[in-house]
């Protein structure tokens, strides 16, 4: 039987609304024996195994084949074909050395891409304990079906989505599947049938791992059905598209294929017209065809993002596939998570209230640098506060690692904030054991909402009891504060039940802390260890924002860049750090899942540019987001670590993965991944991005010219009944030495430092728009101008041909070294830029020089290029002449003409302005 189609017929419903006799009457399943043996069998038969299904396999063939497919590669080769006909053997094999290239770097993205969804499914338990027939049993966690007695304990990894029959205690890591930053603890009680995924507290799902306790759980879905296997139907469906570089350049590549094809028409007129030979009009029209095609483009393309990538790198920004570095410079909106990306990642305490002082607690995270300040007073001139600290750090089950430099935690997120609190208070928390060994605990339960530790202590047994707010204080009967110990009063309990919400309405997590004095060390002693409590005292802590979080929001507000929190944490939280952050701002709204359920896609997409926060979201709910923003046009880049995001970095223009907190099928759905998990390395990567695309216009454009200027002086002197003044050997020098290698060091120039001033570019906008069209066009008719000159005067003057065609060439080449400079420097003249910034540039430029001043010196390279030598006096006149153009249009530029040519062409530059 197909699996796909064995596991679609597994029960579905809301199982987490439904009582669970109700669900154990619906599956056929017995909640004290779990399933038969020979029940199992057939139902492993009927369901199939649970087992996330891979996408079907791409061929690599096909992979390779996609590689091919681009106008642009076919263009070029055609390109190749023609230019080995016409005997331009070295020309042919270099531009398919470039397509072999080009093609060899996709196909290896692509192949890793594929491996996404397998990746998923081997994040799934090997193994599984479950009750069949009364008795536990291991088995291979593929044979658990719909129905089986799921028993999972502290550290299992949780084989199926299931109903929880009954937990004592249990807590599970979710945030892979919802996002939710902390452990959640389960109950058996039933839930409402409205309820977001993230908080149906009696269910447990595949792929997230229990972190204390147990629990016994009923399987409701296995494989395909469960919600690890929704997300893998979703990855499957996912795609991002062409990104906005490659249908530019495809744009591109159509342009000049209609060029080419106007250029050989052209040519066959005019030598029609001359009666010329058939054969040599032809040869001579696909030649300037040939030439006319920017074959380092590929090249120049695969250097700048192979360069961005490694500055990249350097910014804790890792790229899996190249083209999305300028994608990410095109970026409109960025949906990002929370937790760990704009935030620490880490809980840490920033208040602390006891019965008469309030303290504030300095220091980010789990490092230990930070003190305890407040009133005047310190933590051990406070006994009420000293207290407190030592009953967060020993009723705690989590360990502070010290190894490998900044400390870590082992266990709880929560306890460890209470140890790092601790440590900052001067307690040393290693000790503890040693100084007051534990003899026994009362576990934390969600019915109860509390947990005990006993200690043997110089003063006897003590308890230290740590939990929900109101659950401590019902059961205190005293108080401490500075002066000692007193008895609570009615007015303490409110004022502390008042402080609770206050702090809670800050979005931190509020613990309460109190101790008992133990009568002995059976169990009957130990329940009353959580009775007539002394109060010390609220710890209120919360996952804060990154310090330079705030600061590259910012950045991207100025750059046109809409930052949205998508989180799977509760509403109040994610508001306050996104008001914090300055991302919910006045007039934006904010979103919880449940509203998200209620909205048709085509009611998202109306309001989706209004909202910058979601909060308790799905993988479902987030790809639907980005598909909202993708259906207003906008090119979206969404982060993110847990598996719950891989559908929707899949679908994003750009997918970014978090290289830290991340799991590697995220990683794999990525197209980048952040090393730190640090959203401001987001920010940097937006930058060289903008700048890579920068870079690569202006290359463009400044071969574009230069292959213009190389057509005109051909057309202009067959028009003119000239002999051709550049012969076929000539220009292909001049496309390898003077176009293709000052373009590679071109397009490596440093990135403007004012690019994140601007708003981001229009996805739909050209690269090669009117004012790109109208500049080039300007630029190769001063190159024209200045070759066909110094040809023309070389007639005249009365040198013999090859002299003439020499002149010309040189002043060809030189000029098109010396405008290399001024296209490093858009809309300015020559000092925005520092002449020196570029070495790999001047060094491309004086070799190449050296190496024209050789060619045109030289009896040696008279046969291979057909020129005779120049004198000096003549290598100077047009060393000058080739001057002209550069001057001019650094002119220009300072005058302000282009930006004002660019505004009276178009009205923008293609990117988006504000309103």
């Amino acid at each position: 039987m197909n699996q796909r189609a064995a596991s679609s017929t597994a029960p579905s419903r809301q199982w987490h609304a439904a009582a669970i006799d109700a669900v154990a009457a619906t599956l056929e399943s017995d909640i004290a024996r779990g399933l038969s043996a020979a029940e199992a069998r057939r139902r492993l038969g009927a369901y199939g195994p649970n087992r996330i299904l891979e996408a079907e396999a791409v061929s690599p063939l096909a992979i390779l084949a996609r590689q091919f497919t681009s106008i642009v590669v076919l263009v070029l080769i055609a390109a190749a074909v023609l230019a080995a006909v016409l005997g331009d053997l070295l020309d042919g094999a270099a531009i398919a050395a470039i397509i072999v290239l080009n093609a060899a770097i996709g196909f290896f993205q692509e192949y890793r891409a594929e491996t996404a969804v397998a990746e998923l499914a081997r994040m799934t338990a090997p193994r599984a304990r479950v009750l069949r027939g009364g008795e536990a049993m291991t088995v291979a966690a593929d044979e658990v079906v719909p129905g089986d007695l799921l028993l999972v304990e502290a550290g299992d990894l949780v084989a199926a989505d299931a109903r929880i029959v009954d937990s004592a205690g249990l807590e599970t890591n979710e945030a892979p599947l919802t996002g939710e930053s902390v452990p959640v603890a389960k109950t058996g009680a039933e839930c409402d049938g409205s309820i977001p995924l993230a908080e149906r507290r009696n269910m447990v799902f595949l792929g997230t791992a229990a972190t204390r306790g147990s629990a016994r759980a009923i399987v409701v879905a296995t494989g395909m059905d469960t919600e690890f296997g929704r997300i893998a139907g979703m990855l499957e469906t996912a795609s991002s598209g062409q990104t906005p570089l490659q249908r530019r350049l495809d744009r591109v590549a159509n342009r000049l294929l209609w060029f080419c094809l106007g250029i050989v028409v052209i040519v066959l007129i005019l030598g029609a017209a001359r009666a010329a030979p058939a054969m040599e009009v032809f040869l001579g029209a696909v030649s300037l065809a040939v030439a006319s095609i920017p074959e380092g483009l590929p090249a120049i393309v695969t250097v700048a993002l192979a360069l961005g990538v490694s500055r990249m790198a350097r910014r804790h920004a890792l790229v899996r596939r190249l083209k999305s570095v300028e994608t990410l410079g095109c970026a409109q909106v960025i949906c990002t998570d929370k937790t760990g990306t704009l935030t620490v990642g880490e809980m840490t305490v920033r208040r602390i209230v006891t019965a008469d002082a309030i303290f504030n607690v300095t220091g980010e995270g789990y490092s230990v640098d930070g003190g305890i300040f407040g009133d005047g007073e310190t933590a051990d001139r406070h006994p009420a506060l000293a207290d407190l600290l030592l009953t967060g750090a020993a009723c705690n089950d989590a360990r502070l690692s010290r190894h490998g430099g900044r400390p870590a935690i082992i266990g709880d997120p929560t306890e460890g904030a209470l140890l790092v609190l601790a440590e900052k208070g001067g307690i040393r928390t290693d000790s503890i054991e040693a100084e007051m060994p534990r003899i026994g605990t009362i576990p934390f339960t969600s019915e109860r909402r509390l947990m005990t530790v006993i200690r043997r202590t110089p003063d006897g047994l003590v308890g230290f009891v740590k939990g929900a707010p109101e659950a401590i204080l019902e059961r205190c009967t005293h108080l401490r504060d500075s002066r000692g110990s007193r008895e609570m009063t009615p007015g303490d309990r409110a004022r502390m039940v008042e402080a609770s919400g206050v702090l809670a309405a800050e979005a931190m997590r509020v613990i309460g802390c109190a101790r008992s004095k133990v009568r002995d060390e059976t169990p009957e002693g130990y329940a009353g260890a959580e009775n007539d409590l002394e109060f010390l005292g609220l710890v209120a802590m919360i996952d804060p924002p990154r310090p330079e979080a705030r600061e590259a929001v910012d950045k991207c507000r100025i750059a046109g860049i809409r930052t949205v929190m998508i989180t799977g944490d509760h509403p109040i939280t994610a508001a306050a750090i996104a008001r914090e952050l300055g991302i919910l701002g006045r007039g934006d709204r904010s979103l919880a899942g449940a509203d998200l359920d209620l909205m048709s896609d085509e009611e998202l997409a109306a309001i989706v540019g209004d909202v910058t926060v979601y909060a308790r979201a799905t993988a479902e709910h987030k790809l639907r987001i980005v598909r909202a923003w993708k259906a207003r046009g906008a090119v979206v880049a969404m982060t993110g670590d847990g598996v719950n995001d891989a559908p929707a970095l899949k679908e994003a223009a750009i997918g970014i993965a978090m290289g830290m907190a991340g799991r590697e099928v995220t990683r794999q759905a990525a197209d980048m991944v952040i090393a730190d998990d640090n959203f401001a390395s987001i920010v940097s990567a937006v930058e060289e991005g903008r700048g890579i695309y920068d870079n690569i216009a202006r290359t463009l454009q400044y071969l574009m010219a230069g292959n213009a200027g190389e057509l005109m002086v051909m057309l202009a002197a067959a028009v003119a009944g000239w002999p051709p003044p550049l012969l076929p050997t000539q220009l292909l020098w001049i496309n390898l030495i003077s176009d293709g290698l000052p373009a590679l060091a071109l397009v490596t120039d440093p990135i403007d430092p004012e690019v994140l001033r601007h708003p981001p570019r229009r996805p739909d906008a050209e690269i090669i728009d009117r004012p790109f069209v109208a500049w080039a066009a300007l630029t190769a008719v001063l190159s024209a101008a200045v070759t066909l000159a110094a040809f023309a005067y070389g007639l005249h003057a009365g040198m013999d041909l090859a002299r003439a065609r020499n002149l010309g060439f040189f002043v060809l080449v030189v000029e098109e070294l010396a405008r290399s400079f001024a296209a490093r420097s858009p809309s300015t003249g020559f000092g925005r830029i520092p002449f020196l910034s570029n070495l790999r540039l001047l060094g491309v430029v004086l070799g190449s020089l050296a190496l024209q001043f050789l060619i045109s010196a030289t009896p040696l390279f008279e046969e291979i290029f057909r020129t005779s030598s120049l004198r000096t006096g003549e290598a100077a006149c047009a060393m000058a002449l080739a001057a002209i153009p550069m001057l001019t249009l650094q002119a220009l530029r300072a005058s302000g003409f282009e930006a004002w040519l660019a505004r009276r062409l178009s009205g923008a530059d293609g990117r988006i302005t504000e309103g």
